[in-house]
């Protein structure tokens, strides 16, 4: 199973959450926590809050006892709306500013239910034509390469005659 918390409207923007959200993707929780709780970020406070939401939700919504189990399988920040003020600044110039927010989603899963999906592989090429399955011919040697020219020397400029 597959339990999700989010939090949206947060005052952070979304690329410093996602420097956070980096870290911690993938651990199990309790190394998650430990992580989160030592990361000298404001995002950091943030995003523990998001993911002790999703533990209890776990907790709640799946009787899920053993917290050993679960990893943090889903770290999202998405940027929000952005709140739009003006600075007044020197001879009557205006400078905007952009308060950004983001939605934070934390999903956890108990692995030993088959939440966790192994990577996905890419299938094999298929040939398209019969000349893509064919050996590859000798390869024909290649004209060799043109040398790169010097710059011709610059010829000193003409002596200007003075007017006496």
């Amino acid at each position: 199973m597959q339990t999700v918390a989010r939090a949206r409207f947060v005052r952070v923007s979304a690329r410093k959450a996602r420097l956070v959200l980096d870290q911690i993707r993938g651990k199990s929780v309790g190394d998650a926590l430990a992580t989160l709780e030592y990361t000298p970020r404001a995002a950091a406070r943030l995003v523990e809050k998001v993911l002790r939401s999703a533990i209890a939700n776990a907790e709640h919504n799946y009787q899920v006892r053993n917290l050993d189990d679960l990893r943090v399988v889903q770290a999202i920040a998405d940027g929000g709306p952005s709140m739009k003020r003006v600075q007044p600044r020197a001879m009557g110039r205006a400078f905007f500013i952009k308060h950004r927010t983001s939605h934070l989603t934390i999903g956890v899963s108990d692995e030993t239910n088959g939440a966790l999906r192994p990577p996905a592989t890419r299938p094999p090429r298929v040939a398209a034509s019969p000349r893509e399955t064919a050996a590859p011919a000798a390869e024909t040697p290649k004209a060799p390469k043109a040398t790169a020219r010097k710059p011709a020397a610059k010829k000193p400029a003409p002596k200007r005659k003075e007017k006496k």
